[in-house]
């Protein structure tokens, strides 16, 4: 182990199987139809996980296709990867438009004034931007709710109209179902007055499971990949866990039952053997498991005592032999499935990796072996 795997787990850590993310990769393609190709969405860092890092391992596995929520990111990708295809799904500010038309950066247009926009300086640098149009099916976030302010706009110069997309709310069956109806007659229309795109996608993670009809020529997929995937699939059995959150343990003392641990005003009610673990909620570990949630330490698990702190946190570790500082503390991982620590919280399962702080590394795992430690406090 080298020094920088050494300080990487001093502290607080998050593990990332290279392995496990291949694996979902495949089980995701497993899933597509023929000639149906992957969009790859890495917003949020890759779902706290990297995500140029993330990239470089799809990337090994032949993905060129990836997705982000806005230009930063999408900046980020670009520069590591130059001939990747990068999408902003989200709004892109004028003041950006400039550089991510010269970095060929696909941008998402809802309205007409975005499109006026995109257009204007497009013809003002002299070339023409990338462009996919977000049509609003139902989820009423972004996107041309009506084909008549889309179609006087199609023809704008300096515009490449690569891409047609929506997105589904997954409110309910009946919901879902009229939205891909509203897709589909929208792609049919648009296509009966001429208009063709080359790339046209409805689907996430959640609709790749369901909706195997509607995957037109393109599937986004993000969750599935980090191993959140839906219980109802029906092999949820395949599906890989690709993050290991874990911290040290830093104290281990006996508190007197009467007693408070930590902030909380709750008295003891037995006397406790008290572990302190050297992670908190910045790193990733919610305030609102206080008391609620548990970890794994030798394997057996131990309950979250008084409320979580900034950088530390307390548990029971009364019926844990043999537990001493240095220890390893699952928080998330092993035992502590994705939907069990979401469910303590009533969290989005999508939050629980999202929120791993900046501070913590990132280990990537091939094999068992270490093959990258990435410290964002290092730069």
């Amino acid at each position: 182990m080298n020094m920088d795997e050494l300080h990487a787990r001093a502290r607080c850590w998050a593990e990332i199987s290279e392995d496990a993310l291949v694996k979902n990769l495949k089980e995701a393609e497993s899933l597509l139809n023929p000639g149906v190709h992957l969009i790859c969405v890495l917003k949020a860092d890759g779902y706290g996980l990297g995500a140029v890092q993330v990239a470089g391992i799809l990337w090994e596995q032949g993905i060129r296709h990836f997705a982000v929520a806005c230009f930063e990111e999408a900046r980020e990708l670009i520069h590591a990867f130059p001939d990747a295809f990068v999408l902003v799904m989200g709004a892109t500010a004028p003041c950006e438009l400039e550089e991510a038309i010269r970095l060929s950066i696909r941008i998402t247009v809802g309205t007409q004034e975005e499109m006026r926009l995109v257009s204007e300086t497009a013809v003002r640098l002299g070339t023409n931007a990338l462009v996919h149009i977000k049509l609003d099916t139902g989820l009423h976030r972004l996107g041309f709710s009506d084909l008549s302010e889309l179609t006087p706009v199609l023809k704008m110069p300096g515009i490449v109209q690569e891409g047609l997309y929506s997105h589904l709310a997954l409110r309910g069956p009946e919901q879902t179902e009229v939205q891909c109806a509203l897709f589909r007659k929208c792609v049919d229309s648009l296509s009966a007055q001429g208009f063709q795109f080359p790339m046209v996608h409805l689907l996430d993670s959640i609709g790749l499971v369901r909706r195997p009809e509607d995957q037109y020529g393109f599937v986004r997929v993000g969750a599935f990949l980090y191993g959140n995937v839906p219980p109802s699939y029906q092999h949820f059995e395949r599906r890989q866990v690709v993050v290991r959150l874990c911290a040290r343990v830093t104290r281990v003392s006996p508190v007197p039952r009467g007693e408070g641990v930590g902030y909380s005003d709750d008295a003891l009610d037995r006397d406790t053997l008290v572990a302190t673990l050297s992670a908190g909620y910045v790193d990733g570990y919610p305030r609102l498991l206080s008391g609620v949630g548990e970890v794994e330490i030798h394997g057996q698990r131990a309950r979250v005592l008084g409320r979580v702190c900034m950088d530390q946190m307390m548990v029971d570790v009364t019926g844990i032999p043999g537990v001493r500082e240095g220890d390893t503390a699952v928080l998330l991982g092993d035992g502590i499935s994705l939907n069990e620590f979401a469910a303590w919280a009533d969290m989005n399962r999508n939050e629980v990796t999202c929120m791993i702080g900046r501070r913590v590394p990132r280990i990537y795992l091939r094999d068992g072996s270490v093959r990258a430690v990435i410290s964002r406090m290092n730069g």
